[in-house]
């Protein structure tokens, strides 16, 4: 065994329960569920109203962050306890609810201010009443219950975010009239009629009103289409028609969404909240929840699949937990260059989303049918290799075993942290993950993987795609793709076209763009960070090395990297009278800027440019990912053919 595997091997503490269950049954994930929730015992504070995850701040008080630790646990115990499980600790989650809401009690949670925190945590506890009320509601006793209503109550004339947030409202009022207790049936109302004009089509909900291009995995398994479905069939009694409605939506959304999932079960990193982790696959349990029948050629065996994979996919990473059991803040390991800045210890147990499935009998066709693998790994697929979503204008992308997307548009609608890599990046992968700066100095830390970084003082400070103008799909001699217009400063106008795989491209995509630059700057450009340690003993790979079969390459136009990650590798496919010719080589960008690995390596092309130039980019992007089966024998041939230039590439450098 290599000094690398050893040192891997060599954990702190045992491995979590999660990360030795099979993940292939109902009983299993009943079993993961109780997983998550065991360790959370320590954190109890003495009234049981609070839970305490780890000790970092937040941008809210101190008493909301663990109030997330008691509530976000609720999305997975409470369909648990629909679906007839037990669990052995569920009274002390009853008992902290009574002490929470308890205005002379020690441990009151507090009543809620305009735009409080505390609006978000009271969604599972609303989902929890209407759910399992036998377990939360139906103990209390009659001052106990005044006290839960009045708590929740207290948010129906306050001031919320213009975006997902007003459904946390609705689920909490659903919890109320659930129980028979006093609720605002016109509060209800008028946040779903709002909430409903958030929808742009197709199944696809923006995380906001319009003017917000931000359709991320809110859109689906965190918030807008997975509490539509929970609604679905909380409200069939009272809203027949608009439940019906948010089924059909979501069958249109599923034959989208599904090309977010790998084959291995991963879905591609995008967006906000990702420390939130297999909550990304959340969609596929409300869809089972609601009972939506799966739309051809989707069946309840592919939904599971989608389902259990992810799972499995997660409990092999297991430096998702802290020595004590509880969920730490990253990705793939704990990683805060990552975090948001709304992102408290408790924040993680967003997850528990996905445990939505465990309020199904164990008869349901979700649970009695066999797993089927994901269509991309038929010999013919029913699906198609690449997908053009107009909506979140995003092209999704599997080819050669590599599962990404290509992406313009989109944007947060307000300054999150790292903003330009979560949503500004040319491409997302399930396989290599994307990179977030580190910090504010030198291109190291700005980490311009999968994108376009200006620099105008000599390499300190970079920028990348942020906010893009007039992005909209193109199609040129029947080559379909992205284009886009970037303004790093007022004088300096980037417009690129982002192109997916043609016949005869592999394992590339290109990357077409045109610089006019009022100013002198520095580029450099990155395809996809990789793993950049050697197998044999765990070091920063040097030189590519024909014995070992790993190693960097540098080149005259560009560079790839080579690890036991696959390969990885970026080429300026311009003619060098065309922009001077830029230099191909290694950016060792810093660590843990990667959500899934910690080391990592970036093939960067380099060009200096003055002011006056215009100058055109034609970046070819490789990508061989590790799950590829024989990956090993196939690459270095598929790096030596670059992509050919198409006409109409030469028509458009030639009419621009």
């Amino acid at each position: 065994m290599s000094t690398a595997s050893i040192a891997e091997a060599n954990q702190p503490f045992p491995a979590h329960p999660f990360s030795k269950n099979p993940l292939r049954t109902r009983d299993d994930v009943v079993a993961a569920c109780a997983s998550f929730l065991d360790p959370l015992e320590a954190g109890f504070s003495p009234g049981r109203a609070l839970v305490r995850v780890g000790g970092t701040g937040t941008r809210f008080d101190e008493t909301a962050a663990q109030i997330e630790g008691f509530a976000r646990p609720l999305w997975g115990l409470a369909p648990l306890l629909a679906g007839d499980s037990a669990y052995k600790n569920t009274n002390l989650f009853v008992q902290g609810l009574i002490s929470g809401t308890d205005p002379n009690g020690s441990e009151f949670w507090g009543n809620m201010s305009d735009l409080d925190q505390r609006m978000v945590e009271s969604c599972p506890i609303g989902f929890t009443l209407a759910v399992a009320g036998k377990d939360f509601w139906d103990p209390l006793t009659p001052q106990q219950k005044d006290n839960v209503a009045a708590w929740i109550g207290s948010m129906n004339d306050k001031e919320m975010p213009n975006t997902n947030w007003l459904w946390f409202r609705v689920f909490a009022n659903l919890g109320l009239k659930a129980n028979n207790a006093p609720y605002s049936h016109e509060r209800i109302e008028k946040d779903m009629d709002h909430l409903d004009t958030f929808h742009r089509g197709d199944g696809w909900s923006n995380d906001g009103p319009e003017g917000y291009t931000q359709m991320d995995y809110y859109s689906g398994s965190f918030a807008i289409q997975y509490l539509q479905l929970l609604y679905a069939r909380l409200a069939e009694s009272f809203d027949p028609k608009r439940c019906e409605e948010y089924k059909r939506r979501a069958k249109s959304y599923a034959l989208d969404f599904i090309h977010y999932q790998d084959s291995n079960g991963h879905s591609i990193p995008f967006g906000r909240s990702l420390t939130y982790r297999f909550a990304t696959i959340a969609f596929w349990s409300a869809f089972a929840y609601a009972s939506v029948e799966p739309p051809a050629p989707l069946t309840w065996g592919i939904v599971k699949g989608l389902f259990v994979r992810n799972l499995r996919w997660w409990s092999k990473q297991h430096h998702i937990f802290q020595p004590n059991g509880m969920l730490n803040i990253g990705y793939t390991y704990p990683n805060y260059y990552l975090a948001e800045n709304y992102n408290s210890p408790g924040s993680p147990y967003w997850c528990m989303l996905s445990f939505a499935c465990l309020a199904l009998p164990a008869d349901h066709p979700f649970w009695t049918a066999t797993e089927e693998p994901h269509p991309f790994t038929l010999k013919s697929s029913p699906l198609p290799d690449i997908k053009y979503l107009k909506h979140p204008k995003h092209i999704m992308v599997h080819k050669n075993s590599h599962t990404y997307l290509l992406s313009s548009g989109q944007s947060c609608h307000y300054p999150l942290k790292a903003t330009q890599s979560k949503y500004g990046h040319f491409a997302y992968s399930a396989s290599f993950g994307y990179s977030v700066p580190t910090g504010s100095y030198t291109l190291e830390q700005f980490v311009p993987e999968s994108a376009l970084a200006f620099s105008d003082d000599g390499g300190e400070i970079w920028k990348l795609r942020r906010e893009v103008e007039d992005a909209q799909f193109f199609e040129r001699d029947g080559v379909q793709g992205l284009y886009s217009v970037m303004r790093p400063w007022k004088d300096v106008e980037v417009r690129t076209w982002l192109v997916p795989p043609v016949e005869g491209w592999g394992s590339w995509h290109v990357r077409l763009h045109r610089v006019v630059a009022g100013r002198d700057v520095q580029t450099a450009e990155g395809g996809f960070a990789i793993l950049g340690t050697r197998k044999k003993d765990g070091r920063m790979l040097g030189q590519f090395e024909e014995e070992t079969k790993e190693g960097t390459m540098v080149g005259e136009d560009g560079a790839v990297v080579v690890s036991k990650a696959g390969a990885s590798g970026v080429a300026d496919l311009a003619p060098r009278d065309v922009n001077g010719g830029r230099k191909g080589g290694i950016c060792n960008v810093d660590a843990n800027s990667n959500l899934m690995e910690p080391r990592t390596l970036l093939p960067t092309t380099y060009a200096d440019l003055k002011a006056g130039s215009t100058t055109w980019f034609v970046t070819a992007v490789f990508a061989v990912p590790a799950e590829r089966e024989g990956w090993e024998s196939c690459w270095r041939e598929e790096w030596e053919n670059r992509p050919k230039l198409e006409k109409w590439t030469q028509d458009l450098m030639d009419a621009q």
